[in-house]
């Protein structure tokens, strides 16, 4: 009996050490199904029915692998991966990397409010109410909260995306297919599908994640110690990401798809499941959306502050006090007004905003990865704790087929002249 209670104490107090570190995998998987994302999925299902549901499954192994590898160096040198790009490629470098993602992310952060926007259109709410509202509230959560209170929101926020499953489930999907559009693969050699999967690729595993990741587990103070839980964290993350993903494709695959309706955003998606599926499903898919815009507004000015101010060496993170770190909430701030403000231009290009970001996300991925690699193998940084040989496989697999894809992608005009 006191073996039993021992083992019951035992197991208790595990489960308090995971609901404690529980929080950086899930957040920073779950943001990436943003109003990017949700554009990105709603568009590739749109057009190619299930045909693109495949590259999900290679996406989330590389996923785990990616964001596994950002966890343990974090926790090992202590630094942001911002910080030790820095110190061990210059400046120059540096300053040419987060220039890129400055700008994507820019890009991303515009979509967010789109995202808000749209959603809240369909809910009869103007876009010119809804989008300042929600810009105020976000900065408020972060220049006037903390890490933990942040953290507990982002979790719900987190929770509500799988409102996608209920609406795939409206649509009555036709399984069968399904499973024959994972077991064999096809893909269409045109800019078009190649940009769609170069797309789906940057939105499912985006450079900005991995300076997210790395800098949550340094702002939770996690150590080797508490890894194993720390993976079944990033586990828990990447399911939630691929799974809300595939549910997006299935409810636009098994509606518009069929019916031939192009979209160009994701308040389309939501407007066309209406006489498809009923508007039940229509408001839940809406519904995701503006939750997943709010989250994502909230996260990606964030990450990239949080970056930006590292590589430069300025002072970073949500517990700091204004004077404490001001480049930091500065520049947080100002990518928030000037995404909100691009969103209330009458006639912005919203749609091109949204793909291209996501294009142009894996297009820096490779550079960021190669980045990372190369670092994690440097015993000097790591010591013991470098990368296996099957870690460095799938990475630079990764890596060089993004880069094969990107390459086609900028030549395949030429060719087909």
């Amino acid at each position: 009996m006191f073996r039993n209670r021992f083992k019951g104490a035992h197991f208790l107090k595990k489960l308090a050490i995971f609901f404690a570190i529980l929080g950086p995998g899930i957040i920073t998987g779950s943001v990436d199904n943003d109003a990017g994302g949700i554009t990105t999925y709603s568009v590739a299902g749109a057009l190619y029915g299930y045909g693109l549901i495949w590259t999900l499954i290679p996406s989330f192994i590389v996923l785990l692998v990616i964001q596994e590898m950002n966890a343990r160096m974090g926790i090992v040198t202590g630094k942001g991966l911002s910080d030790l790009i820095r110190e061990n490629a210059g400046m120059k470098i540096t300053f040419l990397i987060f220039l890129g993602l400055l700008f994507s992310n820019i890009g991303n952060t515009t979509t967010e409010f789109a995202g808000v926007a749209g959603s809240m259109e369909i809910f009869g709410v103007s876009k010119y109410i809804s989008v300042p509202v929600v810009a105020v509230l976000v900065w408020f959560l972060v220049v006037k909260g903390t890490y933990n209170i942040a953290e507990r929101i982002f979790l719900l926020f987190s929770l509500s995306l799988l409102t996608y499953v209920l609406s795939a489930l409206m649509s009555k999907p036709d399984w069968s297919e399904i499973g024959t559009a994972v077991i064999r693969p096809r893909m269409e050699m045109s800019t078009q599908s190649l940009t769609m999967v170069i797309a789906l690729v940057g939105t499912t595993i985006a450079p900005w994640m991995q300076f997210y990741m790395q800098a949550s587990v340094i702002e939770k103070g996690l150590k080797m110690r508490h890894f194993r839980f720390t993976l079944i964290d990033i586990a828990v993350g990447c399911v939630v990401t691929v799974v809300v993903a595939f549910f997006i494709i299935v409810a636009c695959g098994s509606t518009l798809h069929p019916n031939g309706i192009q979209i160009n955003e994701a308040k389309d998606a939501a407007l066309a499941l209406e006489p498809l599926a009923g508007r039940l499903a229509s408001h839940v898919f809406a519904f995701g959306l503006f939750i997943a815009s709010v989250f994502s507004a909230t996260i990606l000015p964030l990450a990239t502050a949080f970056y930006v101010s590292e590589a430069f060496g300025f002072e970073a993170g949500i517990d700091k006090k204004w004077d404490e770190a001001k480049e930091f909430y500065i520049l947080y701030t100002g990518i928030l007004v000037l995404s909100a403000l691009i969103i209330l231009i009458p006639g912005a290009p919203l749609i091109k905003i949204s793909i291209w970001s996501q294009v142009l996300n894996g297009i820096l991925l490779p550079v960021v990865l190669i980045s990372m690699i190369i670092l994690i193998n440097n015993k000097k940084i790591m010591g013991a704790y470098v990368n296996n040989l099957t870690q460095n496989v799938i990475g630079w697999t990764t890596i060089v087929v993004l880069v094969g894809l990107s390459f086609i992608l900028l030549f395949m005009p030429f060719f087909s002249r």
